[in-house]
């Protein structure tokens, strides 16, 4: 059973919200008369890309737009997705107007690097909160480090996740080859099905504190798995990527005996270019000033500040954006 304290009755609300539904079939803003130099969001649909079921990109995506329908014109959707690369990738094609992506990810986007052949031509709405990288295995797996991968069961996450890509750069960091592992490229839901039954050895992911499918996993399992350091693989990271940087998941996040060091990196909201000015600056001033309400759905939001949302290098920052935060502080 998942533990329910750390999400409140407004993610049935948010839940609600969600919807399968993807493409930009109304502009939004655009024809609503809205002026681009104001925060009026007008009249449109604005459809968001998200995440796994249990992982936190879902809940506060949906929470996202159920203050976007609230308190504003436009008709939102959120629909669950396989996240960060997936994200900007449909971002790209249209499919999604906007897409919750992890900074690495948004970085090799913008530079054409990874899974991107070429530069994309994106801008962000602007630094969310930090995802916590999180390596948990079976105590009885052996294994203690990524260089003990070796030959185990892993889930490196869903395919084209952000999560794939930071399993993937630890692995190759460690001195692996990534035929070296076992790779199961699964669901945060499948993924905790598999270290209940046995099947797998352990486990990367990347998410928001606390993660619900990582709280029912402790739960369940209790002194069965354990979390390892990754932070030894950080300086050969940050030659990928500079946005990895150290970080600490609280020992009471989920009732542990002490903190855990490991490696974090930022979030952000993804969108097109050619966003309203209008628009960007209507959605990022309502994350700013429905900060506490989305923090409801999931306490991972408490992090959404104008001060440090502005922090999104190399992903350049939506000039509507920018000019809210401006506005804000």
């Amino acid at each position: 059973m998942r533990r329910t304290t750390t999400i409140t009755g407004l993610t049935l609300a948010a839940a609600l919200a969600l919807s399968a539904c993807g493409g930009q079939q109304d502009r939004s803003g655009s024809e609503s008369g809205a002026d681009e130099s104001s925060c009026d969001a007008g009249r449109g649909r604005l459809n968001i890309a998200t995440g796994n079921s249990t992982g936190v990109y879902y809940v506060v995506g949906g929470g996202l737009a159920k203050l976007v329908n609230d308190k504003t014109d436009l008709q939102a959707t959120s629909a669950e997705t396989g996240a960060s690369v997936q994200n900007i990738q449909q971002v790209i094609s249209g499919d999604y107007d906007a897409g919750f992506s992890l900074a690495d990810t948004a970085s090799d986007a913008v530079n054409g690097k990874g899974d991107f052949k070429e530069k994309a031509d994106i801008s962000t709405l602007g630094r969310i909160y930090s995802n916590y990288t999180r390596v948990v295995v079976s105590k009885k797996s052996g294994i203690n480090s990524i260089e003990d991968f070796k030959g185990k069961t892993i889930s490196t996450g869903s395919p084209k996740s952000g999560t794939e890509v930071i399993a993937n750069r630890l692995i190759e960091t460690s001195g692996l080859d990534l035929k070296d592992v076992k790779r199961q490229r699964l669901d945060l839901t499948k993924t905790v099905d598999g270290m209940k039954d046995g099947s797998i050895d352990g486990l990367v992911w990347s998410g928001g504190l606390p993660t619900p499918a990582i709280t029912d996993l402790f739960t369940s399992m209790g002194d069965e798995v354990k979390f390892i350091d990754v932070t030894p693989q950080l300086p050969k990271m940050q030659e990928i990527n500079e946005v990895y940087e150290e970080s600490t998941i609280p020992k009471e996040t989920y009732d542990l005996d002490a903190d855990v060091k490991t490696i974090a990196v930022p979030n952000v909201i993804v969108v097109r270019n050619d966003m309203p000015d209008n628009v960007a600056c209507a959605i990022t001033k309502l994350m700013v000033d429905e900060k506490d309400a989305l923090a409801q759905v999931h306490p991972a939001a408490k992090e959404i500040d104008a001060k440090t949302m502005t922090e999104t290098g190399p992903v350049p920052l939506h000039p509507g954006s920018e000019r809210a935060l401006k506005e804000t502080k």
